[in-house]
């Protein structure tokens, strides 16, 4: 796995550079509209790829978010690797929310699928199925299989995948980002129960999703 540097994500970097020399390049020609527009460019980069460090809960039976942003449905779906019907968390991001994504639970990539699609509004219901994506089906230590799915949004145009297949991941462990504007999806396997609600806003790493169903 490509590791994050901490505090920025590694894809930022590329980004940070060219509207940081294009900042001093214009202010040494005296360009100072340009060099304006180049520094708030900048700053855009900074916030955008930021990537903090997460306090991510301990405990048998836990899920937490893979995403930072606002829970926008919690329903039914088809899950993209079995065909199932599967209970699923929608989380949408904004182009101001973290966009690095981690893993909601202690487990194994057991298959990663990438579609190629459109770039609708990631928070409509057919940008589950007609957008740009990448799937990922998840073994957890429980033996349970969990599917993770980042969707490109109307602006992001570039899903970062930074694992394997059979490479193992703990929880709350970074394993990649989309560039401006997205959505990730979980399904959930049987046995474990949704600890959130339609509009709370979650964080990567840090809050509870889900929860393992008392039986």
């Amino acid at each position: 796995m490509r590791k994050a540097t901490s505090g920025l994500t590694p894809e930022g970097i590329p980004s940070l550079v060219l509207t940081g020399l294009g900042t001093l390049a214009f202010a040494i020609m005296g360009c100072w509209i340009l060099s304006t527009v180049f520094f708030i460019l900048f700053w855009f980069s900074l916030h955008f790829f930021r990537d903090p460090e997460r306090v991510t809960p301990t405990g048998e039976g836990l899920a937490v978010s893979p995403a930072d942003g606002k829970v926008i449905k919690i329903t039914p779906m088809e899950d993209p690797f079995t065909g199932e019907r599967r209970m699923c968390i929608c989380i949408f991001m904004n182009v101001f929310s973290v966009h690095v994504n981690r893993s909601p639970i202690e487990s194994t990539v057991r298959g990663i699928k990438y579609f190629s699609g459109k770039y609708l509004n990631a928070a409509w219901d057919k940008a589950s199925t007609d957008n740009e994506r990448c799937a990922y089906d998840l073994e957890h230590t429980d033996g349970s299989r969990w599917t993770m799915v980042q969707i490109a949004g109307l602006i992001a145009r570039r899903i970062v995948c930074r694992v394997d297949v059979d490479e193992a991941l703990t929880r709350g462990e970074r394993y990649g980002m989309i560039k401006f504007g997205s959505r990730v999806d979980l399904y959930l396997p049987e046995g474990y129960a949704p600890s959130v609600d339609v509009g709370e806003r979650v964080f990567a790493g840090e809050t509870v999703i889900a929860c393992k169903s008392e039986k």
